[in-house]
């Protein structure tokens, strides 16, 4: 048996053939072609031989974007704002106390797809939640209904003209995060009602195709990796050409749904959209002039660089000194944040492995010169002192995301031996 695992993004669908067991069979890729990508997939798929099975997970369209509307800033808005990356959502929009006019304008300006609503222990204050209901009636795209469960219901009434999941409480005691049963309804509220909705595809094929948002798949991937017997925890960083994402596992066995802390999952994304190599490639240059990562007459030469890959997203340099630069300033400006988010959650020793992703550095011949960025960083030096570093050459994180989600563990495991590299 074989099993076709797709990845479609806004600019690339790319598409891996494995066996039953886990051996990397071959590998493809082509430009996704909206409004219809079923022909970009097609394209991958008749580079590969037939599969039995085809998997396939999205960020086609802007991927997930989700607003959270919460209670209070410090509590309910700040976990469902964690529960939703950990979903593997882009948030575009944070909400906290009632809603009034200018929330509600602020939040349909922020174009969600989905709204995470929470608020209030089971059995606590409902009257912050319930008037977000009513407030909410009036934006149109669906809503995952994630707070006090004994007020659900008529939250539920008053938002009777929008598509409602109803879910477990994110926060059903105080102090205690339960983000599970979200997660799992924000996944499918993505797949049933978003997907469809992105005018990526005019039949109902590609949606009956695509399991899961690309981020959630990635992090399942590095979740399995973090799971391989390695000292540390496994740091991803993907640098794209509009964000930069990075991801963090220091799972070591299968842990509960429930924590007893209003933190993030030991599993954990971020994501920066204004770190990238073509649309975001001036935020990287502001941002690591502001933290004096360069001075100011490189700053210079680099701001002409950026603005030039801005105004032509498609340029592909002869010489890609320069994009490794911005790649290496936007990993360490994006993994520098990521620390600052899990408060040093990474454990004492830091990360065991790095795994660096994106087409800057597939592409490379080497990526000495951005290893040695990351490596000499005063901030991730402490994090990266005994972290082997290696590159997903092959694009297999997602791949292997799609198998384990799937159940098919195993396979996913060998696939990810191409990542297993001994430490410095």
């Amino acid at each position: 048996m074989t099993v076709l695992c797709l990845d479609i993004g806004s600019t690339w669908t790319k598409g891996a053939l494995v066996s039953e067991d886990g051996e990397l069979l071959g590998t493809a890729q082509h430009t996704t072609t909206p409004p219809e990508v079923l022909r970009g997939i097609d394209a991958v798929t008749g580079a590969l031989n037939p599969a039995e099975h085809t998997l396939a997970c999205s960020s086609a369209g802007g991927g997930l974007r989700l607003a959270v509307v919460g209670q209070e800033r410090l509590v309910s808005a700040e976990a469902g704002y964690r529960v939703a990356l950990s979903a593997g959502a882009k948030v575009v929009h944070v909400s906290a106390g009632p809603l009034d006019g200018a929330g509600v304008r602020a939040l349909r300006a922020a174009r969600p797809d989905l709204v995470l609503l929470v608020g209030g222990t089971d059995g606590g204050d409902a009257s912050v939640l319930l008037h977000n209901a009513r407030r909410l009636d009036r934006v149109a795209c669906p809503i995952v209904l994630a707070g006090n469960v004994e007020a659900q219901p008529e939250a539920a009434e008053a938002l009777a003209h929008r598509t409602v999941v109803r879910t477990a409480n994110v926060l059903p005691d105080v102090g205690e995060l339960a983000p599970g049963p979200a997660r799992a309804a924000i996944r499918e509220v993505f797949l049933r009602h978003v997907i469809g909705g992105k005018g990526l595809s005019r039949g109902r094929r590609f949606r009956g195709l695509v399991r899961a948002v690309t981020p959630d798949a990635v992090l399942t991937g590095v979740s399995r990796l973090a799971l391989q017997d390695r000292e540390g925890a496994v740091l991803v960083v993907d640098v794209g050409g509009a964000t930069t994402d990075v991801y963090s596992a220091v799972s070591v066995v299968e842990g509960p749904e429930q924590e007893r802390t209003v933190a993030l999952p030991p599993d954990r994304r971020t994501v920066e959209g204004d770190l990238g190599l073509r649309w975001s490639a001036p935020g990287v240059v502001a941002e690591a002039l502001a933290e004096k990562l360069v001075d100011k007459a490189e700053a210079a030469v680099l701001h002409g660089e950026a603005a030039a890959r801005a105004a032509d997203v498609t340029w592909l340099p002869d010489d890609p000194t320069v994009d490794r630069r911005l790649a290496g300033l936007a990993a360490v400006l994006a993994v520098r944040r990521h620390l600052r988010l899990v408060d040093g959650q990474l454990g004492p020793k830091g990360a065991g492995l790095l795994v660096l992703s994106g087409g800057v550095f597939r592409h490379a011949d080497s990526t000495e010169d951005v290893e040695r960025v990351l490596r000499a960083d005063p901030v991730l030096r402490p994090v990266l002192r005994t972290a082997a570093i290696t590159v997903d050459r092959d694009y297999v994180l997602a791949p292997a995301g799609l198998l384990a989600g799937t159940g098919r563990t195993d396979a996913a495991d060998r696939l990810l031996t191409s990542l297993r590299v001994t430490a410095p």
